[in-house]
């Protein structure tokens, strides 16, 4: 199998080597659900690339934030041009899509962001696709998880990525949306009703080590009182250091005290585990591929190159019985 893959790794387009069961007629339909990660989000590309290496082209694809991100870029066509936007982020570059906004329902309008999603698909739909695809994304008050399955793709990529208090949340068919990945981080569940009878999953928030632990014991120290006082000392000099100054160090933080979007990026990814951990345990993919993720975080934009890599290597790694389910399942 080993060998196989080097040749079609070389040869993307060579299919007489593939095994027997990757190309039968009476194969089983084939779902790849993506899951949610944000910056580790990256590591989709590494686990498509694989997919398409094997000869294993999902008949659906559902995912969520990000993870509709890369499914919907996969099924248009643009894979390509992702990864390509993906390897030459930086810092500075992911920077710039953040158009800060104090006067929405988030902190960044999105709309730099949109617009260059908009600049890559532009008014593509559902209707257009080959492949069955779906974007998860949460209705606001109700809860209800919400599968975007018509309209522009644009629409239903903003509504999935939406994360709460991050990005404004987007309203599409009378419905205000959000982050799907509040409902659904790894939609394996959505993939199987959409007809896939083997469904791939994959889970970018899996290597999660020594968060989730129980502190048995713990209170206030003198360390507590010093951050109070120089907080007090800080707001007292707000007319001196000027508003804008003030809320930088709001939003971003400052030694010993995190920033807004610091506490709310580590909060979502808290309740990302939590969710994830119940809806696999409840429902589990036939086969589940786990990029060891831990040390990127969920704003390394900037890493898209190790995260690539990292689910190039966890797919070879899951997908080796591949070819044996399907055999059980034709």
């Amino acid at each position: 199998m080993l060998d196989f893959l080097r040749r079609r790794q070389s040869d993307p387009d060579q299919t007489g080597d593939i095994p027997p069961p990757l190309l039968r007629a009476d194969r089983p339909s084939i779902g790849l659900a993506l899951g949610g990660g944000a910056a580790r989000g990256f590591a989709h590309i590494g686990v498509l690339r694989t997919l398409i290496a094997k000869g294993l082209r999902p008949d659906v694809i559902t995912g969520t934030s990000i993870g509709a991100v890369a499914g919907a870029c996969y099924a248009t066509d643009h894979l390509d041009a992702f990864e390509e936007w993906a390897r030459n982020v930086t810092r500075k570059r992911m920077f710039r899509y953040f158009d800060f906004s104090f006067a929405g329902s988030g902190l960044i309008s999105g709309s730099r962001i949109a617009d260059r999603i908009a600049h890559e698909f532009g008014d593509v739909s559902f209707d257009d696709l080959t492949v069955r695809f779906a974007a998860i994304a949460t209705e606001v008050g109700t809860g209800h998880e919400i599968w975007l399955t018509r309209g522009r793709i644009v629409d239903a990529l903003r509504a999935s990525y939406a994360l709460p208090g991050i990005f404004p949340p987007v309203r599409i068919g009378g419905r205000w949306l959000m982050d799907g990945a509040l409902v659904n981080p790894v939609p394996v569940s959505a993939a199987r009703a959409l007809g896939a009878r083997l469904v791939i999953g994959v889970n970018l928030n899996a290597e999660i080590v020594g968060k989730g632990t129980t502190i048995h014991e713990h209170g206030p120290d003198e360390a507590d009182e010093l951050l109070l006082e120089a907080a007090r000392v800080r707001s007292g000099k707000l007319n001196l250091f000027g508003m804008e100054g003030v809320l930088r160090r709001h939003f971003l933080g400052e030694r010993g005290r995190p920033g807004i979007s610091t506490v709310m990026v580590d909060a979502f990814n808290i309740i990302l585990d939590r969710i994830t951990r119940a809806r696999l345990a409840g429902d589990p993919p036939d086969i589940i591929i786990s990029p060891r993720l831990g040390r990127i975080g969920l704003t390394d934009f900037h890493r898209a190159e190790d995260a690539i890599a990292l689910g190039a290597e966890a797919a070879e790694k899951a997908l080796e019985p591949v070819a044996d389910v399907i055999e059980a399942l034709s």
